[in-house]
């Protein structure tokens, strides 16, 4: 064994005297292969330490071990209902992370066999895929090139930008640029291993990675394409969303669904040819199967909530701002008091009610426009004067200026255009004009459902389709209350004293006004029948006449100063007309002033968020709603039997309400509708909640030529109906059917009307002295 051992190294001696005698050079490529071996062995090293520490700044800066060791991922913040539905998030880039757990194991499988099946056998850089990388470019075979990054480095890439203007150093030019950029992600990816787990490793990868559409994160990506949660995604749907990881946009199964497909495919056949998918029958039935798509891109105009989203969205920055969070990356979980079971019956309820109210509209409205003036005439030139207030028209005037005729060609050039139907989106061809003419027909409507005890608001619906109305008609819009301001005119003479069963005469009294006199018309016209009603069913009526009259005794400045403190923010104008809603208010106030009185005279201002927590879970701030005591407990009570008074007087406005909210339970409800029937209201409460609507167009000039049908019991009634018929057709919520809650002290005053009678003297005008205590 020896022998033979010397004979060999005896030859091989003979070989090499007679190659390096006879051939020099020879002698010569053996040195420089030596010595670029030992350059490449030495040199390296120093390469790689010059690139970590940006020698003489040339290499571009790179990321602080701390930075490294505490990875930045940009994150959506999040909206969440009270039962816990995500509804929304505010981000840059949509993105949302996961936990381990959260991931199917269909998902970590495909991943690992599709993109580094060695992950666990390496730490960070897998040479053996850059040998075959270097194999295949040498020899030109494409079937060994392939990718050599490692899902470390692909993270590496994905949370430091590795290839981005952030890093970069003089000397990153040309072909230098990309190996310098390469060196930065190996350095990275080796103290990546070093801080993280490979679980952990995975799920950053998954969280931090483009799925194009807006998609940012597996979570993000798995609600978009397939409207799922990672952990529910299969082994197909998990391998379109791996697939896409090389080349988000070139794989977009939605966009490109041919790409998608074919790149599907090829992830499923890796999964078969490493053994995950066993049979050849599953395979095969597998890559028969298309692509079932649930595609929803996420922005504020899809979802439930759209309108509450974009309202609250300045204080949400604001506090952001005070705590030195950015409300666009910092991840935040943001809990909301809105129920998503109540919001979406909300939704529902106005799509319902709305659909057919605009066909009446349009069919009243048909062959005619409906902006019309105070004296029930066509505004002339009133498209003309809108469109000036647009976008488009701006950017027209900015481009051909102002007066150029070049502006109206371009306003009347028909283009395609997606438009808003109550039968779904239509393509179409209009104009801007065309456009602005078809959206001012519309009526629009706003919803608010707030738990009186609480001051939770449950729902809030701003407007009848957020991606083409985007003004909220919850707190952004006010318009007049008309009837439905009524109750706070009554609830001052509560307070001042006065009973529910105190009877007035049906005849309108006369106010001295700048210019003369007024005397408010009922709204049949007329200026009273001389009926006597109690105030209860003057109330129930909405008989102008006699809320004038306890106007007229309590005074205006009473009046306001009663609505001011029960929630009314909005200035209210200290006239006789105040008595019929005159002065412009929001839903979002009136509602939470309707609480007052359900909620034992207790004011709570409404309120929609309760806790925000940071990216990690921990809570930064709770809040707590603002209480105080605005009326008596009394006084809150007798307003709630006022209110009743509309469902259970003969004549009432809320007599038409659903049988089935009325059986067993106990509902107070008030109309409002405007002098020319541009705002129709109605409030309704029960014993939990307080609920509101308008319905109206989004102009005051917009509305029906009749009273009786834009009047608030028609318009506005029908979507509160149908809200409480669903919130309470639904056992899982905590709203039910039942009394309102009764004073815990004795009552002061009877409500048996038999018992209280202030007649009228035998002229039959009622008594000067009225005793308002019945005393």
């Amino acid at each position: 064994m020896n022998t033979s051992n010397s004979l060999k190294e005896t030859t091989l001696q003979k070989v090499n005297r007679i190659l390096l005698t006879r051939n020099p050079w020879f002698k010569k490529t053996t040195k420089g292969i030596w010595i670029l071996f030992l350059c490449i062995i030495l040199g390296f090293p120093l390469y790689v330490l010059s690139v970590s520490i940006n020698l003489f700044g040339l290499f571009g800066d790179m990321p602080s071990l701390k930075a490294i060791e505490n990875p930045k991922n940009d994150l959506s913040s999040e909206l969440i209902s009270a039962d816990g539905v995500s509804l929304g998030r505010y981000f840059r880039f949509n993105r949302s992370q996961v936990s381990y757990e959260q991931l199917s194991p269909d998902l970590v499988n495909t991943l690992l066999l599709s993109e580094d099946h060695r992950f666990y056998d390496h730490s960070g850089l897998d040479f053996r895929a850059y040998m075959r990388v270097i194999f295949g470019v040498l020899t030109f075979n494409s079937s060994s090139k392939g990718g050599g990054s490692t899902i470390t480095q692909q993270l590496a890439k994905n949370l430091f930008s590795t290839r981005g203007e952030e890093l970069d150093g003089p000397l990153m030019v040309g072909p230098l640029r990309i190996l310098i950029s390469k060196t930065k992600e190996w350095i990275i990816s080796v103290k990546l291993e070093k801080n993280f787990t490979k679980q952990e490793i995975i799920t950053m990868y998954l969280n931090t990675s483009d799925f194009s559409s807006n998609a940012y994160g597996i979570k993000v990506a798995a609600e978009t394409y397939f409207n799922k949660q990672p952990s529910e995604l299969n082994v197909q749907e998990a391998a379109v969303l791996v697939g896409m990881l090389q080349a988000p946009s070139f794989y977009n199964p939605k966009r490109n669904p041919k790409n998608a497909l074919s790149k599907r495919n090829e992830v499923l056949f890796k999964l078969y040819n490493h053994g995950y998918i066993r049979s050849r029958e599953t395979y095969d039935s597998l890559l028969k199967l298309p692509i079932h798509l649930e595609y929803a891109v996420q922005n504020q105009n899809e979802g439930l909530a759209t309108y509450f989203r974009t309202v609250i969205l300045n204080d949400l920055m604001t506090w952001c701002k005070e705590h030195g969070y950015d409300l666009w990356e910092s991840g935040l979980k943001i809990h909301t008091t809105i129920d998503s079971r109540m919001q979406r019956y909300a939704e529902e309820a106005m799509a319902e009610s709305m659909k057919p109210q605009q066909k009446t509209f349009d069919v009243h409205w048909k062959g005619k426009n409906p902006w019309i003036d105070e004296d029930w005439n066509e505004i002339k030139g009133f498209l003309d004067s809108r469109i000036k207030q647009t976008e488009t028209y701006r950017n027209l005037v900015a481009r051909y200026g102002a007066g150029n005729d070049s502006v109206k060609i371009m306003l009347k050039v028909k283009k395609p255009m997606t438009i808003f139907t109550w039968n779904g989106e239509r393509d179409t061809l209009f104009s801007s004009m065309d456009s602005l003419n078809y959206y001012k027909r519309f009526l629009n409507a706003g919803f608010m459902s707030m738990d009186a005890r609480t001051g939770a608001i449950k729902a809030w619906v701003g407007g009848i389709n957020h991606k083409y109305f985007k003004y909220d008609h919850v707190r952004q819009g006010t318009r007049q209350p008309g009837s439905s301001f009524k109750p706070f005119v009554y609830g001052t003479a509560m307070e001042a004293g006065y009973n529910p069963c105190l009877k007035l005469q049906d005849v309108s009294p006369t106010f001295k006004v700048p210019g003369g006199t007024w005397s408010p018309p009922n709204a049949e016209g007329d200026r009273g029948t001389g009926e006597w009603l109690t105030m209860r069913q003057a109330m129930a009526k909405s008989k102008n006449s006699i809320t004038a009259q306890v106007l007229q005794r309590v005074g205006e400045v009473n009046v306001v100063n009663f609505a001011h403190r029960v929630g009314i923010t909005s200035p209210l104008d200290a006239v006789p007309s105040l008595c019929l809603g005159v002065s412009d208010v929001s839903l979002y106030e009136i509602v939470g002033a309707y609480s007052t009185f359900v909620n034992s005279g207790i004011h709570t201002e409404p309120f929609y968020i309760t806790q925000i927590e940071d990216k990690n879970g921990n809570v930064i701030e709770n809040f707590v709603p603002k209480t105080r005591q605005a009326i008596s407990e009394q006084t809150a009570y007798k307003m709630i039997y006022m209110l009743m008074g509309g469902v259970q007087e003969e004549g009432g406005t809320s007599r038409g309400l659903n049988f089935n909210l009325k059986t067993e339970n106990e509902i107070g409800g008030k109309t409002g509708t405007t002098n020319n029937a541009s705002d129709g209201w109605y409030m309704g409460i029960t014993r939990d909640l307080v609920s509101g609507a308008w319905v109206g167009g989004d102009e005051r000039s917009i509305h029906y030529k009749q009273w009786d049908l834009g009047q608030g019991s028609k318009t506005a009634r029908p979507i509160w109906e149908k809200f409480m018929l669903k919130v309470y057709a639904d056992a899982s919520l905590e709203y039910k059917k039942g009394q309102f809650r009764r004073p815990a002290t004795k009552m002061d005053i009877t409500f048996d009307c038999s018992s209280y009678e202030l007649p009228p003297d035998e002229a039959g005008t009622p008594q000067e002295d009225w005793n308002p205590n019945n005393e």
